[in-house]
């Protein structure tokens, strides 16, 4: 793919992965970046994709958002992402990865299994308006 780079987050990328990130406390994006847990994907040096890391437990990672604009999904710019996030998770020992969608998503479902996540639970009801959530599990 043309100039596609997928890099972890500077402190010059805090505006950058605002805007890509309206879920997440202002005041927690230069934490996150300190921690290498924000990743930003670059087509021709363009910021096109955002990937935020969690960790449930404080142990277990989790994809807390993956985003790319709308132009660029369908191209495997997603699957370039997850890649350089599971041989970030692999090379520190983490044995698989967790990620979810809203159950009323099915494209992000569909995207999940199509990159080698499969089904573990769902929590009913968690989301604005009752809407449940579908999470799901990648060996690494």
């Amino acid at each position: 793919m043309e100039q596609l780079r997928v890099r972890f987050a500077n402190p010059e990328d805090v505006e950058t992965c605002r805007r890509m990130d309206p879920y997440l406390a202002a005041g927690a994006f230069a934490h996150k970046i300190a921690l290498q847990e924000l990743i930003v994907v670059e087509l021709a040096g363009q910021a096109i994709g955002y990937l935020r890391l969690e960790y449930i437990w404080g142990k277990i990672p989790y994809i807390g958002l993956i985003w790319l604009e709308p132009a660029h999904r369908g191209r495997g710019i997603g699957r370039a992402v997850l890649q350089f996030l599971e041989a970030h998770l692999r090379d520190r020992g983490y044995p698989f990865l967790l990620s979810s969608s809203q159950v009323n998503e099915p494209e992000p479902q569909a995207w999940h299994r199509a990159v080698g996540f499969r089904e573990c639970g769902i929590i009913a009801g968690i989301n604005d308006g009752g809407i449940g959530e579908v999470f799901f599990r990648k060996e690494l």
